[in-house]
């Protein structure tokens, strides 16, 4: 079951991807995720919004002992 955010009023994009993904390069994954909400830009409180997965690959480059 995917995880969920329950938005507050005044919450935007871009903060709650910061908050709840990690960060704010996360906005546009977060946008993606919930489509039906995709013209809002200032949520009012109890939107729930779907939080994709965010998986970060593991560079090459890392000795074993570091992956």
């Amino acid at each position: 079951m995917p995880k969920t955010y329950t938005t507050i009023s005044g919450d935007e994009w871009d903060v709650i991807a910061k908050e709840e993904l990690g960060g704010e390069r996360y906005t546009a994954v977060l946008m993606q995720a919930n489509p039906d909400h995709i013209q809002t830009v200032i949520f009012p409180a109890g939107v729930v919004l779907t939080l994709p997965e965010i998986t970060v690959p593991i560079p090459a480059s890392l000795p074993p002992w570091r992956r």
